[in-house]
């Protein structure tokens, strides 16, 4: 099998904040800093919001996608998430909460079913196994 292959992402520095980058995704141009309270200048967002962006869209998206298909009536989906740290067997693991609202009048089983959808979405599997990421330096086999 192949290895699927999503676009490419450049980070760098951009020179205007101690943490301040610039990313670049395709057309897409956006800045991820730091809060202030650990020295950065909140010019946009920290990398854990940015992670939580990804699996909260992912998330979204994934379920209108499904309603559409199944013709389900979805006013509207937003998911919140928020990051913590918590000690499991001693040692400090992260934890994303998300909390999916959805509109509409949905039944309970729908409901469930959507729930069920949103754990399928393809940010929340690759970050609910082991991720796998190669790092090399450039210009380096």
């Amino acid at each position: 099998m192949e290895p699927v292959m999503s676009g490419i992402v450049v980070v760098m520095e951009n020179g205007k904040g101690r943490y301040q980058q610039e990313v670049i995704a395709g057309q897409h141009h956006l800045l991820a800093d730091e809060p202030a309270s650990v020295g950065g200048a909140d010019a946009g967002p920290a990398p854990f919001d940015l992670l939580m962006a990804a699996l909260g869209s992912c998330t979204s998206m994934t379920l209108r996608m499904y309603a559409e298909r199944k013709e389900l009536p979805v006013r509207r989906i937003s998911v919140t998430l928020s990051h913590e740290k918590l000690e499991i067997d001693g040692s400090l693991r992260d934890r994303i909460n998300r909390t999916i609202t959805l509109e509409g009048d949905l039944s309970a089983e729908q409901r469930q079913r959507m729930l069920d959808i949103a754990n399928k979405c393809p940010i929340h599997r690759a970050l609910s196994q082991p991720l796998l990421i190669a790092s090399q330096l450039a210009g380096q086999p």
